[in-house]
């Protein structure tokens, strides 16, 4: 009695459609969290103007300096917390690599101004004329 085992055959294919939903699901995690990742943390109610104009510029990240201060007198650079000699410090650091550098300032409209002349005074004091201030328009 010759009985022949068959062997089952070895099947070679590799099943994508788990790979392809995990891939979708990951795409748009990346485009909802994208957003969010270039949003400033920082609160800031900025001040109302009646000529507000979006800054259109081709700067590169090096050509644009963005110095925030909020309501409660906290001092950010480019979303990084320093003290007011730390951004009276980076202020000079900056300008000194990159003379043609601009400033937007993002100040809350609470801020006591005597703090905003104190960041404008510095600006004055290191040669810096590309200021542009942030407002929404009204």
């Amino acid at each position: 009695m010759n009985i022949k085992t068959r062997k089952p055959k070895l099947v070679a294919e590799i099943n994508i459609t788990p790979f392809t939903d995990v891939i979708l699901v990951l795409l748009i995690i990346f485009m909802v969290a994208t957003p969010l990742i270039f949003q400033s943390s920082i609160k800031i109610n900025l001040p109302e103007a009646g000529n507000a104009t979006p800054l259109t510029t081709n700067a590169k990240k090096n050509d644009m300096m963005y110095i925030s201060i909020t309501d409660e007198g906290l001092r950010y650079v480019d979303n990084d917390l320093v003290t007011k000699k730390e951004l009276k410090d980076t202020m000079s650091r900056r300008y000194k690599e990159n003379p043609s550098i601009g400033v937007v300032l993002r100040i809350d409209k609470l801020v006591r101004f005597k703090d905003i002349v104190d960041v404008l005074d510095s600006l004055s004091e290191l040669g810096i004329t590309n200021l542009h201030i942030a407002a929404t328009p009204e």
